[in-house]
C-alpha cells in the first residue's frame, strides 16, 4: 500500500532533541551542508574501515562542539562513541544474545516467538543479518529512545535489559549500520516506523554529531491508508537518507520489509557486518546452512575433523556455534514462545538433565542490611564423565545466562573433572555486555563457595565414575579452639546451606574432610573406600569441638539407619513388585479360562435349544 507524503495536521516540524545525544535530521536546523548529504548515490559505500577493532582508527578532522540554543548549551556526541561504546562486546555472539534479549523481554507483550536469520543485501549482494520478533513493537518515540543513548523503559523485575544500552553497543558490534523497522499500537493508533543507524553514514559524511535519519507513518482508518505524520519537508530529507544509506533503494522496496510483521513486533537489519583480522567475516553463514558460526578453526586451532569428545560437547561448541549457545542461553522459556534460527527452532537444552548423581544444595547469601537470599544450586557429574574433561558452573541472572561452565576450581588437578553445576544468581550484578558479573565482594563469596562446593562433591562422589575416593586435609588452623569455633559458627551461619545426606556429612566435619565409610549409592560399580582415620589433633590447633564430633557420630549413625531402611524398603519393593507380576499373570490366565468356559457354555445352550426347539435369549 502506497502511503502518502502529506504531512499530519496534528504534528508539524519534528525539532531536533540534541539533548539526548542523538537527533532527527532538521535540514533548515543542521550545521552541516545540507547539498552533501542528501544527494542520492546508486549503492551504499563500505565503512571507512571494515575490521571491528581497526573501525575507530580514524581521523574526521572535525571536533564536537557545544552548541547554544534559547541560552542553553548542549552537547552532542561524536560518531566515534558508537565504535568506542561497542567495544565492551569482545564476542560476537555475546552481541546477537543481548538484541535477542529484547525480544525475550517482549513476551509479557505478547511474543511468541524471535527469528534470527542471515539475507541479502539488495544493493551489493553482501551478507546482511536480521532479527525479528512479534513483540508489541515501537512508535517514534519509543523508536528515538531505542536509537538514543541512557533510555531505558523496562520497569518488570524479571526484564533482561535494564541500562538503555545494549541495542546500540551490540548493533554496531556486529555490523557498521542498522535499520530498524518496527509497527505498533498505542492508544488506538497504528504507527510503523523506520529508523537508521549508520556509522558509515556517520563517517563518510564528516559528521561531527550522532544523527539518526527516522520517518514514521500512521494509517489512516479513514482513508485506509499509511500517511506520514511529519512536515513533508522533514520525511523528504529523512527518506532521501534513509535510501541513500539503507540497503534499500526506493521507498516501496523499504516498505516492504513491514509485509511479514503484522500488526506488532519489530525487525532489526545489520548490514556492513564486520571483518575479522583475517579479513574474513566474523559470521559465518556458510559452513552451516542451519547455525550461524564463528570460524571453528579460530576458536579452537584445530579442524573440526580432528577434535576430541571433549572438544565436541556442548561447553566448547557454544563458543562458535549460535545454536549450541542459544540452546542454553535462558533457563526457562515458556512453552509458546520460540526462537527460530536460519529457519529451523532452537531445541532448547537444560544442562541440569545432563548431570548424574545429582544433588541440589541450597546457598544463602546476606545481601546487606541483614536480608538472606536462597539460591538452589544443582551439582553431579556430567553424563560423559570421567570422557570429558569438562568442569563449571553455569550462572545465570535473571533467567539469561552470564557465565558458561565457569571454572570455578582450577585445572591443575582432577579434583573437580566432570563436575558441573547449574543456578540463577539474582543478588549479583552483570556486567553492561552480560558475560561476566561485577568482581564485588558478594560475588567473590559466590565464586569461594561454588569452589568449595566442586571440591566437596567431588571427595564423596569421585568413586562413583571410576576414581579411587580420596580426600585432601585442610591446613590446621593456628588459631586458639575458641576463635576456632567462633569461625567455624560464622561460617555455618554465612553459608547456611542445607544439602543431601552425604554433602552433609563432609560439612559437619569442618576440620577436616572425611571419607564416607558407607556406600553413597548403589550403582553396581566397585568402589574401594579408605576407612576413616583417626583424628589427631590437639585442641590448640583444631576448630572442631568436643560437641562438633558428637554431631559428627550421630549423624554417621543416622546416615548408616537410614541406609539401611533404604534397603530394607527397596528389598520389601522387590518382593512386592514381584507379587504383583504374579498376580497379574494369574489374573489374565484365569480371564483366558473363564472367556474359553463362556464360550463351551454358550454352544451348549445352543446346542440344548435346537433339542428342545426352543429359543433362548442370551
Amino acid at each position: 500500500m502506497q502511503p502518502e507524503y502529506q504531512a499530519s495536521s496534528r504534528r508539524q516540524d519534528v525539532k531536533s532533541t540534541g539533548h539526548c545525544g542523538t537527533t532527527l535530521l532538521d535540514k533548515e536546523h543542521s550545521p552541516i551542508d545540507a547539498s552533501s548529504l542528501y544527494s542520492m548515490s546508486p549503492i551504499c559505500p563500505a565503512p571507512l574501515c571494515r575490521q571491528f577493532w581497526k573501525a575507530g582508527n580514524y581521523d574526521s578532522g572535525l571536533i564536537s562542539k557545544s552548541s547554544s540554543k534559547n541560552g542553553t548549551s548542549f552537547l552532542s556526541v561524536h560518531p566515534k562513541f558508537l565504535h568506542s561504546n561497542a567495544t565492551s562486546h569482545k564476542w560476537a555472539f555475546g552481541a546477537i544474545a543481548e538484541l535477542l534479549d529484547n525480544a525475550v523481554d517482549e513476551i509479557q507483550n505478547g511474543a511468541t516467538f524471535a527469528v534470527i536469520d542471515k539475507m541479502l543485501n539488495p544493493k551489493d549482494g553482501t551478507s546482511a543479518l536480521f532479527i525479528q520478533d512479534n513483540g508489541g513493537g515501537m512508535d517514534q518515540e519509543a523508536m528515538r529512545c531505542c536509537l538514543s543513548f541512557g533510555f531505558s523503559d523496562k520497569k518488570s523485575e524479571s526484564a533482561i535489559g535494564q541500562y538503555g544500552n545494549g541495542f546500540k553497543t551490540s548493533s554496531m558490534r556486529l555490523g557498521a549500520d542498522v535499520v530498524v523497522f518496527s509497527r505498533c499500537m498505542k492508544n488506538r493508533k497504528l504507527t510503523q516506523t523506520v529508523g537508521l543507524l549508520s556509522f558509515t553514514f556517520l563517517t563518510r559524511a564528516g559528521i561531527d554529531r550522532i544523527v539518526v535519519p527516522m520517518i514514521e507513518y500512521e494509517f489512516m482508518s479513514t482513508t485506509r491508508k499509511w500517511t506520514s505524520t511529519c512536515s513533508e519537508q522533514h520525511f523528504v530529507n529523512n527518506l532521501s537518507l534513509l535510501l541513500q544509506w539503507s540497503p534499500f533503494s526506493t521507498e516501496e522496496e523499504l516498505l516492504k520489509r513491514f509485509d511479514d510483521i503484522g500488526d506488532h513486533g519489530t525487525k532489526i537489519i545489520i548490514y556492513n557486518l564486520w571483518l575479522n583480522d583475517e579479513g574474513k567475516m566474523e559470521l559465518d553463514f556458510q559452513s552451516d546452512p542451519e547455525d550461524i558460526r564463528i570460524s571453528c578453526d579460530a576458536e579452537s586451532g584445530k579442524s573440526c575433523s580432528r577434535m576430541s569428545v571433549s572438544d565436541l560437547h556442548l561447553a566448547n561448541t557454544l563458543r562458535y556455534s549460535l545454536r549450541a549457545y542459544l540452546s542454553i542461553l535462558y533457563l526457562r522459556i515458556p512453552g509458546n514462545f520460540c526462537i527460530w534460527l536460519c529457519g529451523q527452532i532452537v531445541e532448547y537444552h537444560n544442562i541440569a538433565n545432563d548431570l548424574k548423581y545429582r544433588e541440589f544444595i541450597l546457598y544463602r547469601p546476606h545481601i546487606g542490611g541483614g536480608e538472606e537470599v536462597s539460591v538452589i544450586t544443582s551439582v553431579g557429574f556430567l553424563k560423559e564423565a570421567p570422557l570429558v574433561n569438562i568442569h563449571g558452573f553455569n550462572v545465570y541472572h535473571k533467567n539469561r545466562l552470564i557465565l558458561p561452565f565457569w571454572n570455578v576450581a582450577g585445572s591443575s588437578v582432577n579434583r573437580s573433572r566432570g563436575v558441573v553445576g547449574v543456578l540463577e544468581a539474582n543478588f549479583i550484578k552483570p556486567t553492561h555486555d552480560k558475560q561476566d558479573f561485577e568482581k564485588t565482594p558478594l560475588f567473590q563469596k559466590l565464586e569461594h563457595r561454588l569452589k568449595e562446593m566442586t571440591w566437596e562433591y567431588w571427595d564423596h562422589h569421585c568413586g562413583l565414575i571410576g576414581y579411587h575416593a580420596t580426600k585432601k586435609p585442610r591446613a590446621p588452623s593456628q588459631a586458639s579452639s575458641e576463635s576456632g569455633k567462633k569461625h567455624a559458627t560464622a561460617k555455618r551461619k554465612n553459608y547456611d546451606h542445607q544439602m543431601e545426606p552425604e554433602i552433609q556429612k563432609q560439612k559437619a566435619g569442618i576440620g577436616v574432610n572425611r571419607p564416607d565409610p558407607e556406600p553413597i549409592q548403589n550403582t553396581g560399580l566397585s568402589v574401594n573406600r579408605p576407612d576413616p582415620e583417626p583424628i589427631q589433633n590437639s585442641p590448640a590447633t583444631t576448630i572442631t569441638s568436643d560437641s562438633e564430633d558428637q554431631e559428627r557420630v550421630l549423624l554417621l549413625k543416622e546416615n548408616k539407619r537410614l541406609h539401611a531402611s533404604c534397603l530394607e524398603n527397596e528389598k520389601i519393593e522387590e518382593e512386592y513388585t514381584a507379587k504383583i507380576t504374579s498376580l497379574r499373570g494369574e489374573l489374565k490366565e484365569a480371564q483366558r479360562k473363564y472367556r474359553r468356559l463362556l464360550v463351551q457354555s454358550a454352544a451348549a445352550l445352543l446346542e440344548n435349544s435346537k433339542k428342545e426347539h426352543t429359543v433362548i435369549v442370551l
